[in-house]
């Protein structure tokens, strides 16, 4: 198979689909790749690099996307980009469809097979190629929490961990999955007053057994939520539900409510968000405020760390960038039914049910569209 990596365009995003190492593996499986020039700087990859893993570089993305089987990316395709896909050719990347009515639209025109990242699924219930980024957005989110408290950046001026005889921020994370877990571990390890609110009893007990005394969990109600996000400093919004739009758990009134110049982080910002005043920001304009609260929304946070996203997304991605590969996309999907989750359009049908929910789209059972 002809496997092809465009350079990402979207703003501010330094990651790359594969990786030299992934490119080698490929090659060694008998496959052909190819990538876009300079299309590993950000990771520190030059096309050298990629050259002496059996890459051939082409110059650009036309080219790829006219020769290519299949895409391997790490953001949505950007308009752009979609207007390049052709019917049958396989997407193999993150898309956040729930939120974004005018991209599955251009992907169910396009006739394209695209399997979203954020959907494939674990034999655990996990989503494992979701979780690496997942990490590393839990953690930035205490990082870029902690600069939106500073009083230049239009917060309260707050130092996370406070100082002797000064106490810390108050830092409430919505959520103790993948997000709020590493989230927390990094406020903790600031020293900031952390609880984290959770509607599965079984997480909060892990969180407590992992973090002892030094976070508070809550059970998560209506009013657990605008009790303790008013007496926030720092809310990051961790919420997920697998492939659909994220619920709205703060609303304008709490965001009213709020202490001036505190701050919120949203993490489910690729879903839509879960706080009502939150639109998607880019790293070059990564805040705005409402009603004197800092809002950071930035919706493809791992790019900024482009070298340490772009090797722990591929650790989890290469397996399955393989079996399509080596065994086709339609033996691929048969063959193993967590891969089969992550098919959300299968030439011009919607094939995961709560897209098709979120957007009026006719639901087509994936097993079929695969089969047929």
């Amino acid at each position: 198979m002809l496997i092809g990596v465009p350079k990402e365009i979207k703003n501010h995003e330094y990651r790359v689909g594969m990786t030299p190492a992934s490119v080698r593996e490929s090659v060694h499986h008998g496959h052909q790749v190819v990538v876009e020039t300079n299309g590993g700087i950000g990771i520190g990859a030059s096309d050298a690099d990629y050259e002496a893993a059996g890459a051939t570089i082409y110059t650009t993305p036309e080219q790829i996307f006219a020769e290519a089987d299949m895409i391997v990316k790490v953001k949505e395709p950007q308009a752009a980009e979609r207007k390049m896909l052709r019917e049958g050719q396989i997407l193999f990347t993150y898309l956040h469809l729930a939120p974004d009515p005018d991209q599955t639209k251009d992907l169910v025109d396009s006739g394209a097979v695209c399997i979203a990242y954020e959907t494939v699924t674990d034999s655990h219930g996990g989503l494992p190629l979701l979780a690496p980024m997942s990490q590393v957005a839990g953690r930035m989110s205490i990082q870029a929490g902690a600069h939106c408290l500073e009083k230049a950046q239009g917060g309260s001026g707050i130092l996370l961990g406070g100082v002797p005889g000064v106490a810390p921020a108050k830092v409430v994370i919505i959520g103790g999955g993948v997000v709020g877990e590493n989230a927390a571990y990094m406020a903790i390890g600031l020293g900031a007053d952390v609880t984290i609110l959770d509607r599965n009893v079984d997480t909060m007990r892990a969180l407590v057994v992992r973090f002892g005394q030094t976070v508070k969990t809550v059970y998560s109600t209506t009013l657990a939520i605008e009790e303790h996000v008013l007496g926030a400093d720092l809310v990051i919004g961790g919420v997920l539900l697998p492939g659909a739009a994220a619920p709205k758990l703060v609303n304008e009134e709490h965001v009213k409510a709020m202490k001036t110049g505190s701050v919120l982080v949203d993490v489910a910002i690729d879903q839509g968000g879960c706080f009502a005043t939150s639109h998607a920001t880019t790293h070059a304009d990564p805040t705005y405020i409402v009603d004197d609260v800092v809002h950071y929304c930035v919706a493809n946070m791992p790019g900024a760390v482009a070298r340490t996203s772009t090797y722990a997304l591929n650790n989890m991605t290469l397996p399955f960038t393989l079996a399509i590969a080596d065994k086709g996309y339609k033996q691929a999907l048969q063959d193993n039914p967590h891969l089969l989750n992550g098919l959300n359009v299968h030439e011009g049908d919607v094939t995961y049910k709560a897209v098709a929910d979120d957007l009026g789209y006719n639901f087509v059972d994936p097993n079929a569209a695969v089969a047929a």
